[in-house]
């Protein structure tokens, strides 16, 4: 499977949210250059993100986007659903009509397996794990529990 440059750019995107989460609303023209993605790309996917209350949007000249709720409550599975069009391995695996060898195919359920695997990666990794992943074990401040 290949994700898509929407979801690779998507989740980028939210990343980079949840890295500045309780500092406030980011413009999309820091985005873009923190990200290097161009700014009207990053408007697009903005869109089913903002709709699915993902982020939250604040207008006026400090305005921008953030996200609508902690980065440990959003997993890369929600952001991905929402932003590719296709998850499968191969396309026999989300249309039985495509192969005729799929009641005998051997290989089939070793893909719908991986498939699964890497279903419940996405939906148990939240953006706040990815980024203690890349900084160790180090939490971001702006999450950091009350001593």
């Amino acid at each position: 499977m290949r994700l898509s440059t929407r979801g690779r750019y998507g989740t980028r995107l939210m990343l980079e949210l949840a890295k500045n989460y309780g500092e406030g609303p980011k413009s999309v023209s820091d985005i873009s250059k923190n990200l290097n993605i161009p700014v009207k790309y990053l408007e697009q996917l903005i869109i089913p993100l903002k709709k699915a209350a993902l982020i939250s949007s604040v207008r006026g000249p400090k305005g921008g986007h953030m996200l609508s709720r902690p980065a440990e409550e959003i997993s890369l599975w929600h952001i991905l659903t929402l932003l590719e069009t296709k998850f499968s391995f191969v396309d026999c695996l989300t249309d039985d009509g495509v192969c005729e060898r799929i009641a005998t195919c051997p290989i089939r359920p070793f893909w719908n397996e991986a498939l699964r695997g890497m279903r419940k990666l996405f939906r148990e990794t939240s953006l706040l794990d990815v980024l203690i992943s890349s900084r160790g074990s180090q939490r971001p401040a702006a999450q950091n529990p009350a001593d």
